[in-house]
Formats: C-alpha cells, sequence, structure tokens
C-alpha cells in the first residue's frame, strides 16, 4: 500500500512539473543511462536551456510576445 502512494506522488508530482513547464533533470538523466548509455547527457544548465528553445521557441515562431 505505501509503494503505491509513493508511485502515485512521484507521477503527481513529475505531472505537476510538466504541467508549470519545470523540466524534470533527473528522469533525462535515467532515460540516458538506461537508453543512450553510449552518449554523453547534457549538463542541467544546457538541459534547461535546451527545453526552454523547445518550449518557447527563442522568440521565434508563432507567439505574439
Amino acid at each position: 500500500m505505501i509503494e503505491q502512494l509513493e508511485t502515485v506522488g512521484r507521477y503527481l508530482g513529475q505531472s505537476l512539473r510538466l504541467m508549470v513547464g519545470l523540466p524534470d533533470y533527473q528522469t533525462y538523466l535515467a532515460h540516458m543511462q538506461n537508453t543512450h548509455p553510449d552518449r554523453q547527457p547534457m549538463s542541467y544548465e544546457e538541459f534547461f536551456r535546451e527545453r526552454q528553445q523547445a518550449r518557447y521557441g527563442g522568440g521565434q515562431g508563432g507567439r505574439c510576445c
């Protein structure tokens, strides 16, 4: 029962971070380790900039402001 609550809490926290636009660096690191062990992961700063660019487009694209 406690394991299930921890899992739900983890997923809820991740969902809330995604809703407000906070990238999950730890999830990214785990993905890179499991899926691409031969590739060097980005630093937190690189990861954050890349996520901002993906979300906001760096002032380019269809946004009005």
